[in-house]
């Protein structure tokens, strides 16, 4: 069977499954990843907002917001909530990764080596440098795949300020312990100062490139709801990730990813969450930039 039949068969299958609609819609994420992305979203923000709030305590913005949540001592347990929500779903992932290793043999060349590795590769180092010569019009557009460079990037930021910022607000949340297993005293005050400017680090960078690769290109502005529904239309995923839908097609999976399409009232819930969330970062971004000028001035 050549390449355009297997296509062709892929398309009318969900052509025959939805009789209601003539889009073809395809599954990129499954509801566990879905919902530890909802995890990370909810806490990342409540942790942005309640430790901005605490880093910039001696400005009368923060102090007004701290006031509104109720006070310094609500505003930290908030941000400790955050913190145990943050842990919670980085073990969460290890368990689906363990899951893939072991109970579904994946092995671990899938995992590190293989087609649709979260693993930097020669290929991504590629791909960033074709990305530079067609933003340049010196050449088209890489045949991204499964995962693009810039979402390994991502990626890897969550585990090191999990690693960086976690540990650091560990050792503050309990510094007696810390103290008690032979650590420093002085090492509070450098975990106080890696905890803080890291987490400022954080947050600039989510809500400024992370924001812009996700959801402010053109192709996607003003928002993209994928994460939220799970599920994008057959003609965008083959416009966004051609290598992996050839290999899809070749293969005979393609059919395996079709899923119905979103309901209205999903698409509605997603676009309502997604904007509140985009709104709330791109404020914290101008509160910090006042905050940085008011504190340096």
């Amino acid at each position: 069977m050549s390449d355009d039949q297997q296509k062709v068969t892929a398309e009318d299958e969900l052509n025959m499954a939805d009789g209601s609609d003539n889009k073809i819609y395809i599954q990129r994420f499954d509801p566990y990843s879905r919902i530890l992305h909802l995890m990370v979203i909810t806490s990342f923000l409540t942790l942005a907002f309640t430790g901005m709030v605490i880093k910039f305590s001696g400005i009368g913005l923060f102090q007004t917001l701290s006031g509104l949540l109720g006070g310094y001592e609500v505003t930290g347990f908030l941000h400790r909530v955050a913190a145990v929500i943050t842990f919670s779903y980085f073990f969460l992932h290890i368990f689906y990764l363990i899951k893939k290793l072991v109970i579904e043999s994946k092995g671990a060349k899938y995992l590190i080596t293989g087609e649709n590795s979260m693993v930097p590769q020669m290929r991504d180092l590629k791909e960033f440098v074709g990305t530079l010569k067609w933003f340049l019009g010196l050449g088209s557009r890489p045949e991204y795949g499964r995962w693009t460079y810039w979402e390994k990037f991502d990626y890897f930021a969550v585990f090191w300020g999990v690693a960086v910022i976690g540990f650091s607000g560990l050792i503050l949340w309990f510094p007696e312990f810390f103290t008690s297993i032979g650590m420093p005293g002085w090492f509070i005050n450098v975990a106080t100062i890696v905890h803080s400017d890291e987490a400022l680090l954080a947050t600039g960078f989510i809500f400024t490139v992370h924001f812009f690769n996700t959801h402010f290109r053109p192709d996607k502005f003003p928002m993209d709801p994928v994460i939220f529904t799970g599920c994008v239309e057959l003609e965008e995923f083959k416009e966004d990730r051609p290598r992996q839908y050839k290999q899809l097609a070749e293969s005979g999976e393609l059919g395996k990813l079709i899923v119905p399409p979103p309901s209205p009232v999903l698409i509605k819930a997603a676009r309502i969450f997604g904007f509140t969330a985009l709104l709330t970062g791109l404020t914290l971004i101008i509160m910090i930039i006042i905050s940085m000028l008011f504190l340096y001035n």
